[in-house]
């Protein structure tokens, strides 16, 4: 036993274990699941435009294929599966989970309806203009390096961005002990405020939000109310109701509810699944077809209605049971 344990040092069982677990909580907080207030962005996403860069994978340069830029990213700085990786750089390059793409990809990148992305080695990527403006002037000692996970390489601490990007691509993540989830905003209204704040440091949370009136969602939608917006924006903690963006429209006497606009993350597939599940159940009455007549042009989602059915009392049951 003495040739393995050169000395023993008597401990406090609970001592070790609230150290030992706060030091696990701040390693998952600091190091994965939460983003840098700075650059609102989490270690992977940092990472992946980092590697983009130091690649030269800029908005305007050629593509590159996404493989090439998991294996980088991987190699050098993200020592995890190429799964995970691949996973934040299609979020990154989906029109409906960003309201800023940070990724400018082609190829298939999964739609709102759920539908999975091609694999990496079909799909290409390079970084958008916004997204160059969260790395300019990386090279001229604005932030700090840290090694990476074998001291081979140096990646940046923070990026030096212009861009306010926690705020206005927002961020989700559940840590130990803590969680976020800041919905995204409009940049114009962001930038706004900032000037703003920067002429007038006295200003209140009352008059920023006559600059920002609300989050902006990338699938849009409407904000039910504005008690829980000035609830979060006062207290950092707030319910954001967000319902979809409906129009009636006539035709040969019959009326249709047309769906433009989903909440933020609600599953358009899935969504109409639920709607005839509802309807067949007896549920939902008055509706006598649905189809899915979006394309390139954006989101359609039709709804017809029985004759002599109010459209009104059906659009009401339906936002009361999807």
């Amino acid at each position: 036993m003495s040739s393995f344990a050169k000395e023993i040092i008597a401990v406090n069982l609970e001592d070790e274990m609230r150290q030992s677990y706060l030091d696990y909580a701040m390693s998952v907080i600091v190091g994965r699941a939460l983003p840098d207030v700075r650059d609102g962005l989490k270690p992977v996403h940092r990472r992946v435009l980092f590697a983009m860069h130091e690649l030269g994978n800029d908005w305007n340069k050629p593509y590159k294929k996404s493989a090439r830029v998991v294996g980088d990213v991987i190699g050098k700085y993200h020592p995890h599966g190429d799964s995970a990786v691949y996973d934040t750089i299609v979020r990154m390059a989906q029109p409906f989970s960003l309201r800023y793409m940070l990724v400018d990809g082609q190829g298939n990148f999964g739609s709102v309806d759920g539908d999975p992305p091609a694999a990496m080695r079909y799909t290409e990527v390079r970084m958008s203009k916004i997204a160059h403006e969260l790395l300019a002037d990386l090279e001229k000692e604005t932030v700090n390096f840290t090694p990476n996970y074998d001291d081979s390489e140096h990646e940046p601490s923070v990026l030096p961005t212009r861009v306010p990007n926690l705020l206005v691509n927002g961020s989700a993540g559940i840590a130990v002990g803590m969680a976020t989830n800041i919905p995204p905003h409009n940049l114009t209204e962001v930038v706004n405020a900032c000037l703003h704040l920067i002429a007038n440091p006295e200003a209140t949370i009352q008059d920023l939000m006559e600059i920002i009136p609300g989050p902006d969602f990338p699938t849009a939608g409407i904000i039910n109310g504005a008690s829980g917006i000035r609830e979060a924006y006062l207290t950092g903690r707030g319910r954001i109701y967000l319902r979809a963006q409906c129009e009636f429209e006539e035709d040969n006497g019959r009326t249709s509810i047309i769906v433009n606009e989903l909440p933020y993350q609600v599953n358009k597939a899935r969504l109409m699944e639920k709607i005839a599940e509802l309807a067949k159940e007896g549920k939902l009455e008055g509706i006598s077809g649905l189809r899915d007549e979006s394309d390139k042009d954006g989101m359609r989602i039709v709804i017809e209605i029985k004759r002599g059915e109010s459209g009104e009392i059906v659009l009401n049951n339906l936002y009361k049971h999807t």
